[in-house]
């Protein structure tokens, strides 16, 4: 099925790896970084942009972290963290949104901002982010929102005293058991890394322009932060995306391990997993959850979770069933506008569970 992917052109590049608590089951490459016939092959060594897989693997395991020692609660307002966020905002109240509204894109903030058209740098953001209208009342309904994360972001900066790239290598390293050499995720990879990182967008419409995106962030925004971005920003292998998701199912068992540490405590990852009560919503805190329209196909478990990246990325965890699904493409390459790899993802995930009889 990924080679009839490949052959319409829907990628050049796919890894995946499908795993349990216990480490990988498969793990297998194909195509190659771009569509020339010369371009390197993929590997299961290969580098992606994770786009959007950012916003559960690193910003939502820094809040789980910081929420889980004490540090931050769900229910804090962002106008106590932040002096800028306060008062009203038209009819809707600015200063009752929460790091949880954040988490489950209820804050009534708008889907997306080009603020990177006019401005770049951390305080530039916050400033401009502290002044964006709410489109809607907190909590009475779910937008996906990466101006939300953006907000979060600032959000577990502040209370930390500390960059989130900082505080992310942080929550890594300490899952992986602080090795010294860590798996593959990371924000803004160095140059040694950059012929192993799958090629992403040919841009025409920012600093930079005319060349094609391997190893600088694809998002926009992020690349206005200086690639360090709540949003979107990391880069990995399918392997190391997939020690985090066993991470992840070791959380919902606390299971003991020498390889990987739990992401959290079982009461926190799954108070994290729990659908939101907003009406409509198939929203968590950070991660999605199973419908049978969405990227994971009709056979996960209904308490399955995940998340999907723009560039062509996405990570299931189906925690009744101790399974884990990483599929890693540069569907974006060389443009945006090549929508055919999405009707894949769902029959990628259909056909892995059949192939495990579930």
């Amino acid at each position: 099925m990924l080679l009839d992917c490949l052959a319409v052109r829907a990628c050049p590049a796919v890894v995946c790896q499908v795993g349990r608590l216990s480490g990988p089951l498969w793990t297998e490459s194909f195509g190659r970084l771009t569509y020339d016939s010369l371009a390197p092959e993929a590997t299961v060594a290969t580098i992606f942009d994770l786009a959007s897989l950012t916003k559960v693997i690193s910003t939502s395991s820094v809040a789980m972290a910081m929420v889980q020692d004490g540090r931050l609660s769900l229910d804090t307002p962002v106008s106590q963290v932040l002096e800028g966020w306060r008062g009203f905002d038209q009819e809707h109240d600015r200063e009752s949104v929460t790091v949880r509204h954040l988490l489950e894109h209820s804050s009534g903030l708008p889907a997306h901002v080009p603020l990177w058209e006019r401005l770049v740098g951390r305080n530039a953001f916050l400033n401009a982010l502290a002044a964006v209208p709410l489109e809607r009342p907190p909590g009475g309904r779910a937008v996906y929102s990466d101006v939300g994360f953006l907000l979060l972001g600032f959000v577990l900066e502040h209370v930390a005293g500390r960059p989130l790239d900082v505080l992310w290598n942080d929550v890594w390293s300490d899952t992986c058991g602080g090795r010294a050499s860590l798996p593959d995720l990371v924000y803004s990879p160095g140059p040694e890394l950059r012929e192993r990182i799958a090629p992403t967008e040919l841009v025409a419409s920012r600093r930079g322009a005319g060349r094609v995106l391997q190893g600088a962030v694809h998002d926009e925004n992020a690349a206005a932060l200086g690639g360090v971005a709540p949003h979107a920003g990391l880069f990995g292998t399918a392997g190391a995306v997939g020690l985090f998701a066993s991470a992840v199912l070791r959380s919902f068992t606390e299971t003991p391990s020498t390889e990987a540490r739990p992401m959290a405590t079982q009461a926190v990852m799954r108070q994290f997993a729990q659908r939101s009560v907003v009406p409509g919503s198939s929203r968590a805190l950070g991660w999605d959850t199973m419908l049978p329209t969405s990227s994971c196909g009709a056979r996960l478990s209904a308490s399955a979770i995940g998340h999907t990246g723009f560039t062509g990325t996405s990570l299931w965890v189906d925690w009744e069933r101790d399974l884990y699904v990483v599929l890693l493409t540069n569907r974006v390459h060389p443009t945006r506008d090549n929508e055919r790899f999405l009707p894949f993802r769902a029959r990628f995930h259909d056909a892995v569970m059949e192939d495990l009889g579930i």
